[in-house]
């Protein structure tokens, strides 16, 4: 049984993102939980008092936790290092900001996995697309597409507002007989969206091996394998030909260093989709795009997401 390592950071709400892509950055997995009691109680106010209880009286609406999972190996030294560095050096720019010291605690995979499913219900993205974790009960409506996931220890439960953005853009993009690469594919959430919206080949690719494994299991439960191919690789290492649509839902650094290998991997008229890139880090990757010969057709948001949908120029 695998052991993971949970980092906690307690910050003000200013804070809140900037701590949230550091975290993410340094390789968390599945995404981070951010824990905002502002937040919950402006959801729990609009709907019916029974769905969710009032917090704790006495609870600091000023402190939101961020919580991370990473794998304890190698690289777990190395990756709390820099995130130490990294949150220094912003609360040398910005003021301090962090409330109390950086918790850790150790978990197994099946405690992680246990300990996610609270954070995860049934989501609504876009048009049609409905995100349900494996372990909740949906009543679905007749023009509903349900992708049914147990993300695992892979980042994507469709959630976050980087795979929303990429949801939102298939549901706009895919037309039957489409071919797909997906970059980055965590658990198969996007491969297996851009099947159920009709697309008739793809290809998924993740650096992860655990990301693989959790991949080909949903896709497997979801009755897709002959559709979707998932294949452990770097990038677009791993994929043959070429594409209608690819999307890409990881950090901003690494859009910039797969873009070259974009063009020649698309079809003519094809599209490639950018998501997980910071609001801040938007001008970097389109001139990193227009150096390679792809013009920004589109741009989305959410929050302090961008979505960058590009077409050869």
């Amino acid at each position: 049984m695998e052991q993971w390592l949970e980092v906690s950071v307690k910050v003000k709400h200013e804070a809140e993102e900037v701590t949230a892509e550091i975290l993410r950055e340094a390789g968390a997995r599945n995404g981070v939980v951010i824990e905002d009691p502002v937040l919950y109680e402006t959801v729990r106010r609009s709907l019916p008092f029974e769905l969710c209880d009032p917090l704790p009286e006495g609870t600091d609406l000023s402190v939101v936790t961020i919580t991370a999972y990473y794998p304890e190996d190698e690289e777990l030294t190395g990756r709390l290092q820099r995130i130490e560095a990294e949150l220094a050096a912003v609360e040398k720019r910005i003021g301090s900001f962090r409330i109390g010291p950086t918790l850790f605690r150790k978990v197994s995979e099946t405690d992680w996995s246990d300990e996610w499913k609270q954070y995860f219900h049934v989501t609504r993205v876009g048009k049609h697309m409905v995100i349900k974790p494996s372990w909740e009960e949906y009543e679905a409506r007749p023009d509903d597409v349900v992708l049914e996931l147990d993300p695992g220890m892979a980042f994507g439960t469709g959630t976050h507002p980087t795979t929303c953005l990429v949801l939102e853009a298939l549901e706009k993009v895919i037309r039957p007989d489409t071919t797909v690469f997906d970059v980055g594919t965590g658990s198969g959430i996007l491969a297996m969206a851009a099947a159920k919206l009709g697309a008739k080949d793809i290809k998924a690719v993740d650096i992860d091996g655990v990301a693989v494994r959790t991949a080909k299991e949903n896709i497997a439960k979801a009755g897709m394998q002959d559709i979707i191919e998932v294949r452990q690789g770097d990038l677009l290492h791993g994929t043959e030909g070429k594409a209608d649509v690819i999307v890409a839902n990881i950090l901003a650094d690494i859009i910039i260093l797969l873009l070259p290998d974009i063009p020649g991997k698309l079809k003519e008229g094809g599209l490639f989709f950018a998501s997980g890139i910071i609001e801040d880090y938007q001008q970097d990757v389109t001139k990193a795009a227009e150096k390679v010969g792809l013009r920004v057709k589109e741009v989305t948001r959410i929050k302090d997401w961008v979505g960058l949908l590009m077409e050869k120029c």
